[in-house]
């Protein structure tokens, strides 16, 4: 398996800054490997949140992550500020494939990059359904340019 190599800023059309914690780190003094995944959910939920395509509370159509995997180039550490980039590699008829590039400061080299795959399901049954609109017009401006 070749290693990829650590992705550009410039690659993904969305950002959103996120500030490490304290209790982030782990006994050798770095953000440990688990928190990159809340940062991944952070920066997913949030945009879509922000784009009106997900209400915690009460959307009837919600993402499960089905898949995920990440990649370290750098380490990371509180009192870091990280930016999270965003972007949609793949749109399905009910899964997309978010892709997150993890920045430290000002960097423009990720410090990690990874994906979480979601399938949407209804909330009430959990079957697959169908991206409902606002969610394919929010995803729209994350695709590859």
């Amino acid at each position: 398996m070749t290693r990829p190599s650590p992705e550009r800023r410039s690659a993904y059309p969305y950002l959103r800054a996120i500030p490490t914690r304290w209790m982030d780190n782990d006994v050798y003094g770095h953000v440990n490997n688990v928190t990159y995944y809340s940062y991944f959910d952070t920066v997913v939920n949030g945009y879509l949140i922000e784009q009106g395509a997900l209400d915690i509370a009460s959307s009837a159509v919600i993402g499960l992550v089905v898949e995920t995997q990440c990649n370290y180039f750098k380490p990371l550490a509180f009192p870091d500020t990280v930016t999270a980039g965003l972007r949609v590699a793949h749109r399905g008829t009910s899964s997309v494939r978010y892709e997150i590039g993890i920045f430290r400061g000002d960097d423009e080299s990720a410090s990690a990059q990874g994906h979480f795959v979601h399938v949407y399901v209804d909330r009430a049954s959990g079957k697959p359904v169908a991206l409902p609109l606002p969610l394919q017009q929010a995803l729209a401006l994350l695709a590859p340019r």
